[in-house]
């Protein structure tokens, strides 16, 4: 009697390894590279393969296409881990390597999780990359600028690869179920609806896809041989979606930076989008509550001075009561500086500023703003001169507060953007005030 898959209690060969693509025709997703005449595709057709990086988010078959390339060349292969592997194992693989190579074979060394490896360690790989002892594939999570060294870097190609669309996943999933090593043969009831819902919940990642296809197939109903999904059961498998996010890399500034600049647009559906990612992905709430008061000040300033009291409120809040609570908080702030009006005024000012401070000489403040505590400083004129504005009527004086070498020069040019239109009008109001009383006798010091 043939033993039923279900009840098998021989070593067990998951889902996502039983349906792993052994051909270029099998393998899904990734078609900006592997579709007809894209350039990885005809680099492993015409057996052109040199050193690689695959860099692309977990699940999308970077080591599987190393397989692939491996089998279509005929070559060696060699799966290496960075995790687990040092400089005694490095070396190891080497001599391996070389020997092959003397003899005439190639060898593909895949390393996964390339980034995991020190300096010391990516180094070791360069004379064998040059001499062509290996044909290096890594495969990294992590922006490979930041974190593959860049001699290492310069030797190889690097092809990204995206995270598998919904109807990719969808017809994975399809084809798990009618494939004779997956469940195919076996009578599974399971509606088209419950596997776009497990292709949205993957979230472009094949292996969770087909893993949680399986979790889905083997506690669901049995009736003899049949397979019967429920909704309850699909629901309980499916849980709560764990998003791509990683609070140290890229994906953390890719993911501040698209919050940022979606407020910057006056976009609310997004800047609460891009809030509610980060926050489901685990950021914390007090770094998005510090960069929207960062954001109150650099992009709407003086347009809505409320702005930045609003934040610096939210951030106390934050700060209070935590998460999940402080949620909608944080909601309240991004829309708000989603739709307040916009001014960088303030930020072009500090940085026109900066610009001189740095670059110019360090221009001495003018005696007639400087204290004079002591006699000595009485004597050598600090302070002569200075006008008391809150002595004067119109609380202004026309005393020269900046440097003589910087006379004239704006920093802050107010918008015509809400609140700041009156700030404009009131620096001209001031400007006109100076320039009428310029050469009239000063006011008395204030004793």
């Amino acid at each position: 009697m043939q033993q039923s898959f279900f009840n098998s209690r021989s070593v067990y060969n998951p889902l996502a390894s039983r349906l792993r693509p052994e051909t270029l025709e099998e393998f899904a997703g990734q078609s900006h590279l592997l579709g007809e005449g894209k350039v990885l595709r005809q680099l492993i057709e015409r057996d052109q393969v040199s050193s690689m990086i695959f860099w692309g988010p977990p699940g999308v078959g970077k080591t599987t296409l190393a397989r692939i390339i491996a089998r279509r060349t005929q070559a060696n292969f060699i799966d290496f881990s960075a995790v687990t592997s040092g400089m005694k194992e490095i070396k190891e693989v080497m001599n391996r390597a070389e020997q092959s190579r003397l003899m005439g074979e190639t060898t593909i060394l895949f390393i996964d999780e390339i980034h995991r490896f020190n300096k010391a360690q990516q180094d070791a790989f360069l004379p064998f990359v040059e001499k062509g002892s290996i044909i290096l594939i890594g495969a990294t999570t992590e922006n490979p600028s930041f974190e593959i060294n860049a001699a290492l870097l310069s030797r190889c190609r690097v092809f990204v690869l995206q995270a598998l669309g919904e109807e990719e996943l969808f017809s994975l999933l399809r084809r798990a179920l009618s494939d004779s090593r997956g469940f195919g043969g076996r009578p599974v009831e399971l509606p088209e609806e419950y596997l776009r819902r497990i292709a949205v919940f993957a979230n472009g990642d094949a292996r969770t896809a087909l893993n949680t296809l399986e979790m889905v197939v083997l506690n669901g109903d049995r009736e003899g041989e049949r397979v019967r999904v429920t909704r309850e059961t699909l629901e309980q498998c499916l849980g709560r979606k764990a998003l791509l996010y990683d609070k140290k890399g890229e994906e953390h500034y890719n993911l501040i930076s698209a919050l940022h600049k979606s407020m910057r647009n006056s976009d609310v559906q997004a800047s609460v989008y891009w809030l509610a990612r980060m926050l489901e992905g685990g950021e914390d709430p007090l770094y998005i509550a510090r960069r929207v008061i960062r954001f109150a000040s650099e992009d709407v300033g003086m347009a809505d001075s409320r702005a930045v009291q609003l934040a610096v409120s939210v951030y106390e809040a934050c700060h209070f009561i935590g998460m999940p609570e402080c949620s909608v908080h944080l909601t309240h702030a991004v829309t708000y500086m989603a739709l307040a009006p916009k001014s960088n005024a303030l930020y072009r000012a500090y940085e026109e500023a900066k610009k001189d401070a740095l670059e110019r000489l360090a221009e001495p403040v003018p005696l007639v703003i400087r204290n004079a505590p002591t006699r000595l400083m009485e004597e050598l004129h600090y302070g002569e001169g200075y006008e008391y504005a809150h002595d004067t009527a119109d609380k202004l004086t026309a005393m020269q507060c900046l440097p003589d070498a910087l006379l004239g020069r704006e920093y802050y040019r107010p918008t015509e953007e809400g609140s700041e239109a009156r700030v404009g009008e009131r620096m001209r109001q001031i400007a006109q005030w100076q320039a009428r009383h310029k050469n009239l006798p000063k006011s008395p010091k204030k004793p």
